[in-house]
């Protein structure tokens, strides 16, 4: 087919003029009432809106039959008498007349529009149920001043050629003309009946037999015209100028003020001979984006292409509105909803700006107010809750108590849960959106068995890795003796720190009396541990820098202390130097400390891996070095010759040479203690309240210890991913069964979603099984792309692998003996490209049988099958078969 959208050309022109818009502007023009007549009011061919709508919308209507007395040729005259007699209604009912019309709200004929649309894009031959002269051929506006005759028990309507175009006033008079055989109308509006009752009410009692007040309605007259066919070598409307010729405005009276009424566009062409173009146009409109509101304009296009819920929301929902319910908004969502999804479906409607729906959706759900961008898929849940609460058909909601199974079969358990959640939710949102789970919890301590059944309205599935992500690391040893080294390991992509720990373990070959400190290092400290092995692996990225620390396990009452390099460097601000850090920090556990000298002695035994081999030359300087031994010398005049004495003799039976003695000076320690840091004296006693359970200790590098040491080494840490140029990760592929399996596995609880066990009397941790029990009319999957932390975010870019025609999901759902298909069709996806700060949504939606259209905000565009199975799949629409 031709692409109506390619340039933006024709009738969807972003510069087309708004007036000239081609959708109706008026409704029933009545200021005394503001809540009559709510919808325009469309004039039909009986036979064609019955064919085309069946049984879905004809409800109960009211048949007028319409004579003509005027015989002015600027004034058409009609009067319209309801016919009492129900056996001949009856018979008008299952015949058909060329002389009979249907009055019906906006709406309904929206949705007949639809099913007709709908009916032709599935079949070849649009001739078996339609005829050529009941397609859709035109559409004007009738300006008709409406007054209630109490005389003679009528409606009386006057069309005037001064307040209607002369083209549209000429029409009116071929199809009001009743001289060759009577007229019939059909209102399944229900205005007229309620123009009856507000006339009759505003009359005092002695005056019905005065003619009521005149009130002004432009009605919509549709596939009525016999000028227009005949002429199907036309095409659509192409531009602006076509438009310019055959539209008119005029002004007209309206309650005794005087108004501009612009009636819709129509030219000799619009729906005949190219009205299948004109009826493909239904619902491919876009959506504005307001500012970062792409998310909200994917997700509202799934929903405006949902089957029956579109029928819903095109028909008389109102009805069904529930104002009492204090969970809703008082049905002014569902109207936003509503009114929304009309304008999206009206015929060759512009691009629509959702600002009012967004204020009300805002008003039920705050954190959706403002232009930030938000996940479609929160919008959804919100919006599909926001809905169902509006229009809920409980008006009170029955308390039931939940009965424990208690031996009973699960279908008998299942529809008693079904039905108390029914008793309270029924809604158009829950008769095609919600499922039912069957969750199994038992008690790993008693084994108590407990299993309800909780409805659900989508799926959220995960993405399980497929593929592996390698880690690098570098191990440090706390012997005192091991250099450090780099180790490679290999994890599930999607995996959590216990699968880290694991072939870290394996790959350290790691004793039994030893453990592992992970830690992220940043900036020369610790910045994190890592020690919730639950924790996904996704909270760290390919650029951190992590150490694993292989320490003997310890008791409670062992400190942590790390210790931190710093040095002195020259520094052009106000002071001459500054201490920075350098380094990879090194730790361990003291489990006894009395005096500074055991830190000092700690830290020399864990940076003794980093002393260089050759250090004659630096030892033979300090020898010589007066100033070194001057300041030993002052040690001693202050009394404290026998503590030296006494550190050197440790010192000696630690294997600590004499050489270090005199090294000792080089290194400065210092405690943070809240404000200040506190320098410790290495052979004074430590305060009681420092080494609580971890502490900090920063050691001052001197210029010689630098030399003495390898430094380089000590600053070596690789990235935990560093990828090459010419290195390029494979997609990772996993099928939506897959995803499916892994969320319906068995796995416990975590420690914060404890499960009180009524036989323990305590919470247990659990463990939970889901299985699928009742499948809805339309099932929306979530694929879980995105994964939040206290430090990160990060997005799944795994490809996964759906069903386009035939999902099936039979094998999963326990219930067995349901009748009900458990196969579905996929027709519409909400997706996200980019990463989560600057991502865009866009939604794609099959139209029709088999084709497909883009809808990225404004802008709809034809697509095919291939265009939409990629990794930016985010939420898939699926409709039952």
């Amino acid at each position: 087919m031709d692409n109506l959208f390619a340039d933006n050309s024709g009738y969807l022109s972003d510069d087309f003029d708004s007036n000239y818009s081609l959708r109706p502007h008026r409704r029933f023009l009545q200021e005394d009432d503001p809540d009559f007549g709510l919808e325009r009011v469309y004039l039909l061919p009986y036979r064609w809106w019955i064919e085309a709508d069946g049984e879905g919308d004809r409800g109960e209507g009211v048949l007028y039959t319409v004579s003509s007395d005027s015989d002015s040729d600027s004034e058409i005259l009609l009067h319209l008498r309801k016919e009492e007699n129900r056996e001949k209604v009856k018979n008008f009912e299952v015949g058909f007349s060329g002389r009979q019309y249907a009055l019906v709200p906006e709406g309904i004929w929206l949705r007949t529009l639809k099913r007709y649309n709908d009916f032709n894009n599935a079949v070849k031959d649009f001739g078996s149920l339609f005829y050529a002269e009941d397609c859709l051929l035109d559409l004007f506006p009738l300006q008709i001043r409406i007054f209630v005759s109490w005389e003679t028990s009528s409606l009386v309507a006057k069309i005037s050629q001064k307040e209607n175009v002369a083209d549209f006033y000429k029409k009116a008079c071929d199809i009001f003309n009743s001289a060759y055989s009577p007229v019939h109308i059909w209102d399944f509006s229900g205005q007229t009946t309620q123009f009856f009752m507000n006339d009759k009410a505003r009359l005092p009692n002695d005056s019905l037999g005065q003619p009521g007040k005149e009130v002004l309605l432009e009605l919509q007259v549709h596939g009525l015209s016999d000028s227009m066919r005949g002429n199907g070598s036309n095409e659509m409307i192409s531009d602006r100028s076509q438009m310019e010729c055959s539209s008119h405005s005029c002004s007209v009276t309206m309650n005794g003020s005087t108004g501009n009424v612009i009636p819709y566009v129509t030219t000799t062409n619009y729906f005949q001979g190219s009205s299948y173009k004109a009826v493909q146009s239904l619902g491919l409109t876009g959506l504005q984006n307001l500012g970062n509101t792409c998310f909200m304009n994917s997700a509202i296009q799934c929903l405006a292409h949902t089957p029956k819920l579109v029928d819903f929301f095109l028909g008389d929902y109102r009805k069904e509105i529930n104002y009492e319910n204090p969970l809703g908004m008082n049905g002014e969502l569902a109207l936003a909803f509503g009114d929304l999804l009309r304008k999206l479906w009206v015929p060759g409607a512009r691009p629509v700006a959702p600002r009012t729906f967004k204020m009300k959706l805002a008003n039920f759900a705050p954190q959706f107010s403002g232009y930030s961008q938000h996940d479609s898929q929160e919008l959804l849940a919100f919006l599909l809750d926001g809905l169902h609460e509006d229009l809920n058909r409980v008006k009170r909601k029955p308390y039931h108590e939940v009965k424990d199974a208690d031996g009973r079969p699960d279908e008998e358990v299942a529809e008693e849960y079904w039905r108390n959640h029914l008793a309270r939710n029924d809604s158009i949102v829950v008769d095609l959106c919600q499922g039912q789970f069957r969750s199994t919890l038992v008690c790993p301590i008693c084994k108590k068995v407990s299993i309800t059944f909780d409805p659900f309205m989508y799926l959220s599935l995960p993405l399980p890795s497929t593929t592996i992500r390698t880690m690098t690391l570098t191990v440090m040893s706390t012997d005192g003796i091991t250099s450090p080294s780099t180790i490679t390991v290999t994890v599930p992509e999607c995996g959590t720190l216990k699968d880290l720990f694991g072939a870290l373990s394996a790959s350290c070959s790691l004793r039994d009396d030893e453990t592992l400190l992970v830690a992220e290092i940043y900036k020369n400290k610790i910045f994190r541990v890592f020690e919730e092995p639950s924790d996904s692996l996704a909270d760290i990225r390919d650029q951190d820098k992590l150490v694993a620390y292989r320490m003997q396990k310890y008791n409670e009452a062992s400190p942590l202390v790390v210790f931190m390099h710093g040095q002195l460097v020259e520094n052009s601000g106000k002071e001459r130097f500054e201490n920075r850090l350098f380094g990879i920090p090194v730790v361990t556990r003291l489990s006894s400390i009395s005096c500074g000298y055991d830190v000092h002695r700690e830290f020399l035994k864990l940076i003794n891996p980093f002393l260089m081999q050759n250090t004659e030359d630096i030892v033979d300087e300090y020898n010589k070095d007066d100033d070194v031994i001057e300041k030993l010398n002052e040690d001693d005049d202050l009394g404290d010759t026998t503590s030296s004495t006494a550190i050197a003799s440790e010192a000696a039976s630690n294997s600590v040479t004499e050489d270090d003695i005199y090294l000792q000076t080089d290194f400065e320690f210092y405690i943070a203690t809240g404000l200040e840091n506190v320098k410790l004296t290495l052979n004074e006693p430590l305060p009681t309240t420092l080494f609580s359970r971890k502490q900090e200790v920063a050691v001052l590098w001197s210029d010689k210890m630098l030399k003495k040491y390898d430094i380089d080494l000590l600053n070596s840490l690789p990235e935990v991913f560093k990828p090459q140029i010419s290195t390029k990760r494979t997609q990772e592929s996993v099928s939506i069964y897959k995803c499916l399996e892994a969320f319906l596995k068995e796995e416990p609880l975590g420690p914060e979603d404890m499960w009180y066990c009524p036989n323990c009397k305590k919470p247990q941790q659990a463990t939970k099984k889901l299985d699928l029990w009742r499948l809805p009319e339309i099932l929306v999957v979530h694929l879980k792309r995105f994964s939040y932390s206290r430090f990160f975010k990060n997005k799944l870019e795994t490809f996964v692998d759906f069903p386009i025609n035939d999902l099936d999901f039979s094998t999963y759902v326990a219930h067995r003996s349901s009748q009900s298909s458990n196969r579905y069709v996929l027709y519409a996806i909400s997706c996200h490209y980019g990463g989560l700060g600057g991502g865009h949504y866009t939604a794609f939606v099959r139209y029709g049988h088999d084709k497909w259209y883009e809808f990225d905000d404004s802008r709809v565009a034809p697509a095919n099958e291939d265009m939409i199975k990629t990794s930016a799949a985010y939420v898939l629409f699926y409709r039952n078969v």
